[in-house]
């Protein structure tokens, strides 16, 4: 796509650039990808589906549901809504002082509705990811798990591990599994 049909200017482009060639973001950065093919795209046409916004104001939404452990870069955000644009499910118009405002379109509201329950998985994922962060940072709870992390590098990668000595681990973890699970 050329700039003068990047309906953000070159300034998106320069920013993307900026980000690739510091090697932030991207399948080259260090953490996995936060959404899957196709989920920023769901994620943001329900963000819009609350009302039209900006932007910086879709970042700030998607890092809030996130609980603050991604937020979208422009490199990342801008290219993702020049996408929805060419589907037709968002509209993008120029306010005064040259904000661009975004909008979800029928066709948008309707690609949605069809893909509503991969949507559910989405916000059921980042609530999973919010839990399991807040466990994390539990001092006591970050050494037993490390300490079962080791344990299992020792017994099934450091040393011998037949397929008896497996099943014995796997059913000891699931005997645990099945235990935390009861708890009240």
């Amino acid at each position: 796509m050329r700039d003068s049909d990047n309906p953000w200017g070159s300034v998106a482009s320069e920013l993307s650039h900026e980000a690739s060639r510091h090697g932030r973001g991207g399948r080259h950065g260090k953490r996995p990808r936060f959404f899957g093919h196709g989920e920023l795209r769901l994620v943001i046409l329900d963000i819009l589906t609350h009302g039209a916004s900006h932007g910086y104001e879709l970042i700030k939404a998607i890092e809030g549901l996130t609980g603050g452990h991604y937020a979208p870069s422009p490199g990342v955000i801008y290219p993702t809504l020049d996408l929805l644009a060419q589907q037709q499910f968002i509209s993008i118009s120029e306010e005064e002082g040259g904000r661009k405002r975004i909008a979800i379109t029928p066709e948008g509201e309707t690609w949605l509705a069809e893909n509503r329950e991969h949507l559910t998985h989405i916000h059921q994922r980042l609530k999973a990811r919010a839990v399991g962060h807040q466990l994390r940072k539990n001092p006591q709870m970050k050494r037993a798990l490390e300490n079962f992390k080791a344990v299992l590098d020792l017994q099934v990668n450091q040393g011998e591990c037949d397929e008896a000595r497996l099943k014995r681990i796997i059913a000891v973890i699931d005997r645990a599994a099945q235990e935390i699970a009861q708890l009240e």
